[in-house]
């Protein structure tokens, strides 16, 4: 096998190296709020200019998996998403850490996460051409329909009614729609210059889960400080692998959605972890204890962030059609140094190929021990003072926002986004189907559009939107979340009425 060939080349001491900063600095940029995969790769491709081809694909292979489970250390520590698709993982992350379990919270991250992303890159090793085919079957109406498939989570996303979980959405997929339409071009919503170029997503990320944080911690009820509640726990490493392994259901979920997630086009993988979130919530026999700190949430959702690492580059190393936005980026970086994506890529350039897949799968274990150390000091970051707290938080926050697109307006948007989600907080809107809505809205918005256009010269549109194993398929699954979503909040309702 090629695999086995040419993976001595990943043992060498400077590609061990590589590997081993790169791994570092993606945990540790994952973990501040604001920079996310996409924006951490985008940073590194000018410093590979000058390295060899492999060299420089391992460093930016390595950076790619190290935030994608890096931003998951502030989602569980400060309940501050390090990137959209740890979203998931704060709703349960976050509230184990407020028992005094945030060690054992990123044992559950970490581990989960390596199984998932090991499966990932086992997948796009033995599974590259047939899945290729696959991803090639998506068009404009298939992937209107896996945005309404995310769509269909946000009922019961964070929010203990599905009513209110609904509301937030439709505010999100509102607030997705402010700027130019994106096919057409004409401006909407666009009631101030700062609105000018719509609302990005991070800006609306950090400002929605971080500014609500720090305005509670003024307050004097954040949910961080040397408070009673954070009287931290021990818990061994053995206990939690075996507690991960254990829950095994919720990992095969997590890995399954990952890999489907992440073999799509332009899906991303912060569709990913939401999804798996949702699924496995709603096949747990605990499933009242989502968002109270249960360990299958964390579990389903990292190892489906990081199982769709590996499918992800699936369509791009074999079609040079990038399967997450990450992923479009790591094509600038293919491109730069003359490897065109392929069937030729993995013969004409083999050795470049196959040690760039083979790094990803040894920084598979690097990424789970260096982020069981970083577990291990947990400790030092919840018990920092409320106050101390709250102004690191509005730094990481204001920076996370500027450093995005170096715009002030982006600030603004951040600081109302997150003051008007701390007031709504206090009613019981969830701040993660708000999200949802914005990161949704433009796929589903595009590709609708796109499908019409086609439509309106083809077969009509419900022919296009509606007919086709695939296109049925996924609306089976639509209809199949929102009935299971309303058919839970009924039962939920039937005790509360009895005591009534």
């Amino acid at each position: 096998m090629e695999l086995l060939q040419y993976f001595p080349d990943v043992l060498t001491p400077w590609h061990l190296a590589i590997l081993s900063l790169g791994m570092i600095g993606g945990l540790l940029l994952g973990a501040t709020p604001g920079l996310s995969p996409t924006l951490a790769v985008a940073l590194l491709i000018p410093f590979t200019f000058n390295m060899e081809a492999a060299a420089a694909l391992i460093l930016l292979g390595a950076v790619y998996t190290g935030t994608v489970a890096g931003g998951a250390i502030s989602a569980i520590l400060l309940g501050i998403p390090g990137a959209p698709a740890n979203i998931a993982t704060t709703l349960d992350g976050h509230a184990l850490a407020k028992r005094g379990r945030a060690a054992e919270a990123l044992h559950y991250c970490f581990l989960s996460s390596f199984v998932g992303g090991l499966i990932g890159i086992l997948v796009l090793i033995f599974f590259t051409p047939p899945l290729a085919e696959v991803a090639l079957r998506f068009g404009p109406s298939h992937l209107f329909w896996v945005a309404i498939l995310g769509v269909t989570v946000i009922g019961s996303l964070g929010s203990k009614s599905v009513v209110k979980g609904l509301l937030a959405g439709a505010i999100g997929l509102w607030l997705a729609t402010i700027g130019y339409d994106p096919v057409l071009g004409e401006e909407r919503f666009v009631y101030s210059d700062h609105l000018t170029g719509g609302i990005n997503i991070i800006a609306a990320l950090v400002g929605l889960f971080a500014i609500p944080q720090v305005l509670g911690m003024l307050e004097g009820a954040g949910s961080t400080g040397p408070t009673a509640t954070y009287q931290l726990e021990s818990h061994g490493l053995a206990a939690s692998i075996a507690a991960t392994l254990s829950r095994w259901q919720a990992l095969a979920i997590g890995s399954v959605v990952g890999i489907f997630i992440g073999l799509i086009p332009g899906a991303g993988g912060q569709v990913a972890g939401l999804v798996a979130y949702d699924q496995a919530r709603k096949l747990s026999p605990n499933r009242d204890s989502f968002g109270k700190g249960e360990p299958e949430g964390i579990i389903a959702a990292e190892s489906a962030n990081n199982a769709m690492v590996g499918p992800s580059l699936v369509p791009l190393l074999t079609l040079g059609v990038p399967g997450s936005p990450t992923a479009a980026v790591l094509l600038g970086g293919l491109l730069i140094h003359g490897l065109f994506p392929g069937p030729n890529l993995f013969t004409l350039h083999a050795e470049v190929t196959w040690t760039f897949i083979g790094s990803l799968l040894l920084g598979q274990v690097l990424m789970l021990l260096f982020g069981l150390y970083i577990s291990r000091h947990s400790r030092l970051v919840m018990q920092v003072p409320a106050h101390y707290m709250a102004a690191a938080v509005t730094v990481l926050a204001v920076f996370g926002a500027y450093s995005v697109q170096n715009s002030l307006s982006d600030v603004i948007v951040m600081l109302t986004l997150g003051t008007g989600m701390y007031f709504a907080a206090k009613v019981g809107v969830s701040p993660a189907p708000v999200v949802l809505g914005i990161i949704l809205g433009p796929i589903a918005e595009m590709n609708y559009t796109q499908g019409k256009l086609i439509a309106e010269v083809g077969e009509g549109m419900a022919r296009y939107f509606l007919t086709g194993p695939l296109n049925i398929t996924l609306i089976g699954l639509c209809l199949a979340s929102v009935g299971y979503s309303l058919l839970a909040e009924l039962r939920s309702a039937r005790p509360r009425r009895a005591q009534a």
